[in-house]
């Protein structure tokens, strides 16, 4: 018969409260925003008060650890359920500021009346009625004495029952003597288990991710400055998304401004970029990939444990090498040369906003691999174009679609034990074949989603060969895509409805083109082979009507560059689904020129 996993038991609220604040409890994800409304905060004060039942946290013991002389060290246990909760009551109880969806510390206020036994969140008009305790946190944490704020609650409130009023600030107080259940999972248990357990017991089954382990067992990991880790990946994230957040951690985190870690990022400041926003799951995959050659960010768990895969055991030596590999893998992240290179990397690709980007696995693959030849290489000059290509090949097939884990593992280990030359050629000759190229995307090319990373990557190709918008002269199909253009239907969409064409036929991605808006405006539904036609005879006259091209050489190389034919027949209603077929052929093809290009 199996033995039990796990232990269940009931803590004072207090008592958890205590082993947050000394470490007992790690839960790293009081830096990151808390999105639990205010008004959930209070309901959880009320519950506590009325003695409901405020359900169980899961904490996961962190291994014992074997330590150099041979002792062993029994690990912290690290929260992986209940975060927000306990922040919530961290908030409230012990007047803890929270980091908000702005990633601004704020004070989360909650105020009770004694007379209603009701609990709300403070606001201004709370402030002016002196029926109202603003603040429950000094109350209850006992900052405050309980008789002295009934006695000041006394003076304001004249003809109050005092043996009332006191009765309602001790039960108030009592909030801290309630129960909160702990479900503690054995140490020995591995990550895929834990995190079975948590979708069976989370009503939601909401998914644990892999990063959320990983950053619990570095955040609670102080002998080898996990805290500092974990903040620095934290900053990094929040002023990769908001770089006015760089003077909140100047003026308010003063030790951690002292590190080697936010100079690397004070860069970060001035920088506006939003082509790749990592999140903390982003950056610790790419740190870790490139430094440790593993993809599954359960081993990273592992390591960071001092977990010997070979012998099944736990060791500090490889605890803390795998902490000092992880914090240079960190730091090779945020380094602004390799960040800002790897950027301009992708924008030659074609890649000039993040809309274009549907796969962020891809991106985070393409940012490991070159790191990894940047490391490896040095200032190889085909880097560039090896990354190039490595990251529209995983775009055009999915390749980090299904299971990204696995194929990151695969792939990195390939890379390492091989030249990268033979290993993308192997790729290339198994998943871009002839049959590729000229069935399969144009097959996939067949659809009305403008998601569709084939379609992606076609705009992505008309911004690196250069290619003018639709019927434009000067203006750029990488303008519209960096000013949001308007996207035209070649076959307007009205003409096409009048016709009998439903939704999934007329917006087909092979009847889109960029234009400009005035383009658009003015061609509105008009039949394409009367448009067309006028702009050839505009070609003759010199007198546009659609946009400003006057020379019909310069009008065949824009429709070219479009993948659009140019005898008018193409363009009646009854040919519409052989345009469709030959413009997805035409933009497969653009794709290859394009992709050998890179």
């Amino acid at each position: 018969m199996s033995s039990q996993k796990y232990s269940v038991n009931q803590h004072l609220i207090e008592t958890m409260l205590t082993w947050v604040k000394s470490g007992e409890i790690a839960i790293p994800e009081i830096q990151r925003p808390f999105v639990w409304d205010a008004t959930k905060v209070r309901d959880l004060m009320d519950s506590l008060y009325q003695g409901f039942p405020v359900g169980y946290i899961i904490a996961w013991r962190n291994p014992t650890v074997k330590l150099k002389d041979g002792s062993l060290a029994e690990g912290k246990k690290v929260l992986i359920d209940g975060q927000q909760r306990v922040t919530a009551l961290t908030a409230a109880i012990n007047g803890q500021q929270v980091v908000n969806q702005d990633y601004k510390q704020v004070r989360m206020r909650i105020a009770f009346h004694p007379i209603d036994e009701r609990f709300e969140v403070h606001n201004p008009a709370i402030s002016k009625d002196k029926a109202w305790l603003p603040d429950i946190a000094p109350i209850v944490n006992g900052e405050l004495k309980a008789h002295k704020v009934a006695k000041d609650y006394l003076s304001q409130n004249a003809d109050l029952d005092e043996d009332l009023i006191y009765e309602r600030l001790d039960k108030l107080c009592d909030i801290v003597k309630k129960q909160i259940g702990l479900i503690e999972l054995d140490s020995e248990l591995d990550i895929e288990t834990v995190t079975e357990i948590f979708i069976r017991i989370n009503s939601k089954g909401v998914v644990l991710s892999q990063a959320d382990f990983a950053m619990s067992k570095i955040a609670a990991n102080e002998e080898f400055d996990g805290n500092t880790l974990r903040k620095a990946i934290d900053y990094f994230c929040h002023l990769a998304i908001a770089p006015e957040f760089y003077p909140h951690i100047e003026n308010n985190d003063k030790e951690f401004v002292k590190t080697d870690y936010f100079m690397s990022m004070r860069w970060l400041r001035k920088e506006n970029d939003d082509l790749y926003d990592p999140s903390y799951s982003d950056m610790l995959r790419v740190a870790f990939t490139t430094k440790f050659i593993r993809g599954r960010l359960s081993d990273l768990v592992g390591l960071l444990s001092g977990r010997n895969f070979e012998t099944r055991t736990y060791e500090k030596d490889i605890e803390e090498a795998s902490f000092q590999t992880l914090s240079e893998g960190v730091t090779e992240f945020m380094n602004e040369t390799h960040f800002k290179r790897f950027l301009m990397i992708i924008r030659s690709a074609g890649f000039v906003d993040k809309g274009m980007i549907r796969s962020k696995n891809a991106l985070n693959f393409a940012y490991i691999l070159y790191l990894k030849l940047k490391r490896d290489l040095g200032n190889n000059p085909n880097i560039e174009s090896w990354v190039r290509r490595w990251f529209v090949m995983s775009l055009l097939t999915g390749r980090y679609s299904g299971s990204p884990e696995s194929r990151f593992d695969k792939d990195i280990k390939a890379i390492h034990q091989d030249t990268f030359e033979r290993v993308l050629e192997s790729i290339e000759k198994a998943e871009l074949s002839d049959a590729f190229w000229s069935v399969r995307l144009a097959q996939n090319l067949t659809t009305s989603s403008v998601n569709s990373p084939a379609l992606k990557v076609f705009w992505a190709a008309q911004v690196n060969l250069g290619d003018k918008g639709f019927l434009s002269k000067d203006i750029s199909v990488r303008n519209m895509l960096e000013h949001h253009g308007d996207i035209h239907h070649v076959f307007p969409k009205n003409f096409l409805k009048k016709h009998g064409f439903t939704q999934g036929k007329y917006n087909q991605v092979a009847n889109y083109v960029y234009v400009q808006q005035e383009v658009n405006i003015k061609i509105a539904d008009a039949p394409p082979e009367q448009y067309i036609a006028d702009v050839f005879a505009q070609c003759d006259s010199k007198d546009p009507k659609y946009g400003v091209i006057k020379d019909r050489s310069e009008f065949e190389t824009n429709l070219a560059d479009n993948c659009l034919p140019e005898d008018l027949d193409s363009y009646s209603i009854d040919q519409y689904e052989s345009f469709l077929q030959a413009r997805r052929e035409k933009m497969a093809n653009k794709i290859k020129h394009y992709y050998f290009s890179l």
